[in-house]
């Protein structure tokens, strides 16, 4: 059962081939046989999962279900689960307890959809390797010796292990796509305000964006058809119609317009990464599109610009973990200041500390114009690139990352040169566009390649037509890390 897509998971239910009961099970068994291994999970709610099957097979018998009902799914662990714990993947959240659903979390739990657990994740999302979590690194099922990507990279490992059906992940700078190419996943990130960010713990406010991981195209429809709407709670959510997304799947590509940025095909991408990027695009003309180079000039200061603006924001968000309300709290503080000292110092990891210091430097009294300012400037430039290119073309194709997935550790003690790892999927994120990753090939080493499309503003269900059609005439999407 747990090779099927999701979309045969719902055909399966329907006949009665299974129940949710015996599918959840399977999964749960799956988890606690082979995660010891991958360290996918933080979290695994196994009671709480069997109720939510036993009720969504009462569901179905009763024919009230929907697409998702009695499907198995996790959820990154930085949406607030009611009664289960939301660490953020830090030791400062490791006794937080939620007392409330995150809004997509209400979303999918009303659609019938089953919580598995909850997936590991660098902590407070800050991270393209998911090595900075409280909880340990997270192993790429393809190859434990190398990271799934992050920061959602226990999300991703749990789809490439077929230990959920699907998981939600967050994108703040690439951490649904980079990890869902590391992974052979297909992984959205939804133009900024789709999504509801109500009970999302925030990284960086005006980039974080929810989204789906799958193995498919139709699977990330499907699960954006329930987690997509507007949403009062949600300040920054957009009151936009929200469509069918699987409505449009089967649609022709005759005629579509594929730009292709010059600057993402420059010294620093990986050849065999080149060489099956290339290979996809000559799919795609195939299918009937059109290839158009295309120019983003501001592309190379995305990561000066993103490291400023993602750590100031971050380090304004996280000034509430203070020790006194919820969270971490060190033993016998001696006074308030030694209180809020000692709790922050022990409850953030390094990577935590460091993008809270360059963010407060960035908006301290006589830095702020040099730099914050700066940025914000940099990404309005940055936003007009791809203003124009949409002007010409219907969607824009490159790498996801400039290397397949990487060894543990090999980047871990060279910041600068994990912060570049994100050099393809930041200007997505900071012109507040939607962008997919899916499966393109393997390397000669077996280490599975993304290709990243990037859509306008609330394009999302052409996106995933362009990327479903592509699925329809390759099978890189079916390959599987493990083989059982």
């Amino acid at each position: 059962m747990h090779q099927y897509t999701i979309a045969e998971l719902i055909t399966g239910l329907r006949e009665k081939r299974f129940s949710s009961t015996e599918l959840t099970q399977h999964y749960l068994d799956r988890i606690h046989t082979l995660d010891k291994q991958f360290n996918s999970y933080i979290s695994v709610n196994e009671e709480q999962a069997l109720a939510s099957a036993l009720k969504a097979d009462e569901r179905i018998a009763k024919g009230e279900s929907g697409d998702l009902c009695g499907i198995p799914i996790a959820h990154k662990d930085l949406f607030c689960t009611q009664g289960v714990k939301t660490s953020c993947g830090s030791k400062m959240l490791d006794n937080f307890i939620p007392p409330y659903n995150a809004t997509i979390v209400e979303n999918l739990a009303n659609a019938g959809a089953v919580t598995l657990g909850k997936t590991n994740m660098d902590e407070f999302a800050m991270g393209s390797s998911n090595e900075s979590s409280f909880y340990g690194a997270v192993k790429n099922p393809w190859d434990t010796n190398t990271v799934p990507g992050g920061s959602s990279g226990g999300s991703a490992a749990a789809i490439a292990a077929q230990l959920a059906a699907a998981t939600t992940g967050s994108d703040t700078g690439g951490s649904i796509r980079q990890p869902a190419s590391f992974c052979g996943l297909t992984g959205l990130k939804p133009t900024y305000g789709r999504v509801s960010r109500w009970g999302m713990v925030a990284y960086a406010s005006s980039l974080d964006q929810a989204g789906p991981m799958t193995r498919t195209a139709e699977d990330a429809a499907i699960m954006l058809n329930t987690m997509a709407g507007f949403d009062a709670k949600d300040s920054t959510s957009v009151d936009e119609a929200k469509p069918d997304y699987t409505a449009t799947l089967n649609d022709s590509l005759e005629g579509l317009r594929i730009g292709v940025p010059e600057e993402y095909f420059q010294d620093g991408l990986d050849n065999d990464v080149a060489t099956l990027i290339q290979s996809a695009l000559a799919e795609y003309e195939k299918l009937g599109a059109t290839l158009h180079t295309i120019s983003l000039p501001h592309t190379h200061l995305a990561v000066p610009a993103y490291y400023v603006i993602a750590p100031a924001e971050a380090s304004a968000n996280l000034s509430r973990f203070d020790g006194v309300r919820y969270g971490h709290r060190c033993d016998n503080p001696s006074d308030l200041m030694d209180l809020y000292k000692r709790s922050r110092e022990e409850g953030f990891g390094e990577e935590v500390k460091r993008r809270i210091l360059v963010g407060a430097y960035a908006l301290s009294a006589g830095y702020y114009d040099a730099y914050y300012r700066k940025a914000q400037q940099v990404r309005r430039l940055i936003k007009q690139d791809f203003v124009d290119a949409f002007k010409q073309v219907d969607v824009i194709a490159g790498p996801v990352a400039p290397t397949p997935a990487f060894g543990i550790g090999a980047k871990s003690k060279d910041p600068v040169s994990m912060y570049l790892e994100d050099i393809y999927t930041l200007p997505t994120n900071l012109a507040g566009l939607c962008g997919i990753s899916i499966p393109c090939g393997l390397t000669p080493n077996k280490q599975p390649v993304g290709l990243q499309l990037t859509g306008n503003y609330f394009a999302e269900a052409k996106l995933l037509n362009v990327a479903h059609q592509f699925q329809q005439q390759t099978d890189h999407h079916k390959q599987t890390a493990l083989n059982d």
